[in-house]
């Protein structure tokens, strides 16, 4: 019976830590606190992985002094459970009290909120040594940081088991070929050494500036969080953490080199002798370089278009209102390149018209996705158009897109496939008929041919003018004397 009843609270035991799976909690240090100790806040995820979260709050009336981390791993009763800690910590700058207001955390893509709360500030506690001739010798000094106060605390260097690696996922392209350039700092899983990014941005913007190519078009991946994916090299596990991502298109045929750089990280090097209230860490900036890298651009074989047209590995998407019309009628014709490539810059296509059709430039939408390292998108030209002459017509001949496939390594065609059935009356004289004058035409056979003098028409005009005169003339006189 006793089997049963353990069994029984093993079990509620168990579904009960199933249930805290993935919890995420928000905690803040004591209300109260002297000036020269520091106030915490902490985001503690249980479960999980803390793999992204946003920044902590500012508090007025104290500085924000680094943060620290931590995790740990348990197995009761056959169950795993982990803990992930992110610490701020907060020196206050005065006494007084303070506000912590309520606030908002993302933590893995999820906002939580906290109530925030007062703390007070008290003077500077003082640190009291014992008399070790009256009380003798105190075990705990030691631990607690009260011994040997006039002797400089030992540190010693922890080895950093990281790098700074610049990679390409191609090491040679044909101009316009896109290659994607990777700037990531590596962790290994077993590294022991603390380390923080330090003033990353101003790094990362003078390390843009000297591997950026000139002579290429840049698609960004615009990287905004930086946090640490899982991957492996060589066998060994590490964490990457991907800071600047962009593919290139190359526009001519230099040869791409991209200088090493390096990147300053904070690590921390620790206490010889840990103690609870002394220092038991020391900053120390370390400069990560990574390797310089060689991008060759392969000549595109010979073709009448090779400067002008495209590369990249596409296909074609068309559509079409309808394939059954008449001459007269309206059509609408969507011809859209769809793949992997620099979409941006592909040209607008030049349309093959006759008298056949009334084409009509094309209203152009593209739209680009940058994703695991690629660049892929759709670029659509939608075309207006009227058909004036009946007939089948094969509609390749006048929407077709010349470009250099990647994959095969040759120049390829992407061509419509509609073949277009029209119907009715030829309409291509319309254009003539509509601007027909009509009678002034026709009485053009019944005019006299001979020439006629300009001076003999003006002395007409002339006697007429008089005639007209006269007769106004006559007819006010009449009316004055009736």
């Amino acid at each position: 019976m006793r089997k049963i009843i353990f069994a029984v609270i093993y079990l509620c035991a168990l579904s009960v830590t199933q249930s805290w799976a993935q919890q995420v909690t928000i905690e803040l240090g004591p209300d109260e606190i002297a000036l020269n100790q520091l106030f915490t806040v902490s985001i503690r995820v249980e479960n999980a992985r803390l793999q992204s979260y946003s920044g902590f709050p500012e508090i007025e009336g104290f500085q924000k002094r680094g943060t620290s981390s931590s995790s740990s791993t348990n197995f009761i009763n056959g169950v795993r459970s982990s803990t992930q800690s992110i610490i701020q910590n907060y020196l206050p700058t005065q006494e007084g009290t303070f506000t912590l207001p309520p606030f908002e955390i993302t933590v893995n893509g999820k906002t939580y909120s906290s109530p925030g709360k007062r703390i007070k500030v008290g003077p500077a506690a003082q640190q009291q040594s014992r008399n070790n001739g009256q009380y003798g010798y105190d075990p705990f000094e030691d631990f607690f940081g009260r011994r040997n106060n006039n002797q400089p605390q030992e540190f010693v260097d922890v080895e950093a088991d990281a790098f700074l690696a610049l990679t390409t996922d191609k090491s040679s392209v044909y101009p316009g070929e896109g290659f994607t350039m990777t700037l990531a700092f590596y962790v290994s899983h077993d590294n022991r050494a603390e380390m923080r990014f330090h003033n990353l941005g101003e790094q990362l913007e003078d390390i843009i500036k000297k591997i950026k190519p000139e002579n290429c078009w840049e698609e960004n991946f615009n990287i905004e969080s930086i946090t640490g994916e899982p991957v492996t090299i060589n066998g060994e596990k590490y964490n990457q953490f991907k800071i600047y991502q962009a593919t290139f298109y190359p526009l001519n045929n230099e040869t791409i080199e991209i200088p090493k750089v390096g990147l300053e990280i904070i690590k921390y090097q620790v206490a010889k002798q840990r103690t609870f209230f002394g220092r038991n860490k020391k900053e120390e900036l370390v400069t990560f370089n990574s390797k310089p890298k060689k991008v060759t651009i392969k000549e595109m074989p010979d073709h009448p278009l090779k400067e002008r047209v495209a590369v990249g590995d596409y296909r074609l998407e068309e559509r079409i209102s309808s394939d059954q019309l008449q001459t007269g009628n309206s059509f609408n014709y969507e011809f859209s390149i769809v793949g992997e490539g620099n979409i941006s810059g592909i040209n607008d296509i030049e349309l093959n018209s006759d008298e056949n059709f009334d084409l009509f430039p094309p209203n152009v939408k593209q739209d680009i996705s940058r994703s695991n390292g690629k660049v892929r998108g759709r670029k659509s030209f939608s075309f207006y158009g009227i058909p004036n002459e009946p007939g089948t017509f094969d509609m390749g001949e006048y929407f077709n897109w010349i470009y250099f496939n990647t994959r095969t390594e040759k120049y390829d065609t992407l061509k419509s496939e509609v073949k277009l059935n029209v119907t009715g009356e030829s309409k291509k004289n319309e254009s003539i008929m509509s601007n027909d004058m009509g009678s002034f035409y026709d009485t053009m056979i019944m005019e006299n041919n001979s020439l006629v003098s300009l001076d003999s028409r003006k002395n007409l005009r002339t006697v007429i003018n008089v005639i007209i005169f006269a007769l106004i003339g006559l007819t006010v006189a009449i009316m004055f004397k009736k």
